[in-house]
């Protein structure tokens, strides 16, 4: 990692819990920036980082992507990216979080993505849920994921 030049210091980047992007505290709304930053994303043991000269650390709240729609198509299960981008969601990846919010992995399983409000309520409508046992289960393709918290 190179050293930062004499009076220079590192950016304060961060990404709140609705995958926002922020810089010094101020909301980064360029879509050209924003679109630099999140293909720029990386993760290691140490973090989250953006990779330049330096290593940029990014400061994340809660998870960098957030899902804002799912649905099913057939057998498969395609949400929307907060940055535009379409995945299909593996749903053995899908958990429940605290507050049973919704996560699964995104970006080639790199990254976990939280479901937004909008979205969660579209998952809980594709979903079986048994009101005796408190379970609920996606049945897609012959197979049950349950939807359970991670241990």
């Amino acid at each position: 990692m190179s050293e930062l030049p004499a009076g220079w210091k590192l950016p304060e980047l961060r990404i709140d819990r609705d995958g926002d992007w922020y810089d010094e505290g101020v909301q980064v709304t360029h879509p050209g920036i924003l679109a630099n930053l999140r293909e720029n994303l990386r993760k290691d043991a140490d973090g989250y980082y953006i990779q330049t000269r330096v290593r940029l650390p990014v400061e994340v709240d809660d998870a960098p992507w957030v899902i804002t729609r799912i649905e099913r198509r057939g057998d498969e299960l395609h949400g929307i990216v907060n940055d535009g981008s379409e995945e299909r969601i593996d749903p053995s990846t899908v958990r429940l979080g605290r507050g049973d919010v919704p996560y699964c992995a995104v970006k080639g399983g790199v990254f976990e993505a939280r479901f937004s409000r909008a979205a969660t309520f579209q998952l809980l409508g594709l979903a079986d849920y048994d009101e005796a046992s408190g379970r609920g289960a996606l049945r897609l393709g012959g197979r049950e994921y349950p939807l359970a918290r991670a241990s």
